[in-house]
């Protein structure tokens, strides 16, 4: 397999893909980051335009309306969507780039760009860790980990369209194996499910 311009890593709340991509970026600083848009108030230490762009209600509509984002998804209240103006740049330059998004909007990316994008679910080593996981990171209230835990079957089955899976039960190992799946150097690789 050649190596993709689009790396798309995806997987429920908890799972780690964010650690994932993070040091997956560590490791291979050519490839570029992709900075979702969103409704959602900022977390304390997150950056604009680093972490996330953050944009209202009304400039997030209006960029649904003039068809600015490649997809976009409304998850706990709050949107998120990526640019298609960041994705084209770095197609048209003959770049990577990584994405970190939820399943709906990987297998839009995918959807829009087949040829381009390679998918990735994260998936937890059981539910009872992914759970203890969420739980234990104290960054939402109750209500809001009760509407993580009842997305998590519906992402869990979206992760089968995926085109691999992999099991994050060490960060490392995790990042090991999708570079092996990218064809990217990696002195950890291990086993890895393809479809």
């Amino acid at each position: 397999m050649s190596k993709p311009s689009l790396i798309v890593i995806s997987a429920p709340s908890g799972c780690g893909k964010t650690t994932i991509a993070r040091e997956l970026r560590r490791r291979h600083p050519e490839i570029e980051f992709s900075v979702s848009a969103t409704t959602r108030k900022r977390r304390l230490r997150e950056l604009h335009g680093k972490d996330y762009f953050f944009l209202s209600k009304e400039e997030f509509e209006r960029k649904i309306e003039q068809g600015e984002l490649v997809e976009w998804e409304e998850i706990y209240g709050d949107c998120y969507g990526t640019l298609k103006s960041e994705v084209e740049r770095v197609l048209l330059n003959g770049k990577m780039m990584l994405f970190d998004v939820d399943v709906k909007g990987a297998l839009s990316i995918k959807c829009k760009y087949p040829d381009d994008a390679v998918l990735v679910f994260v998936k937890p080593p059981s539910m009872e860790v992914l759970k203890r996981r969420l739980t234990h990171r104290e960054t939402e209230d109750s209500a809001s980990l009760a509407k993580r835990f009842a997305r998590m079957p519906m992402e869990m089955e979206k992760g089968k369209e995926f085109d691999f899976e992999i099991v994050n039960d060490d960060v490392t190992l995790a990042v090991a194996r999708i570079e092996k799946i990218l064809g990217l150097d990696s002195k950890h690789a291990g086993d890895v499910a393809e479809k």
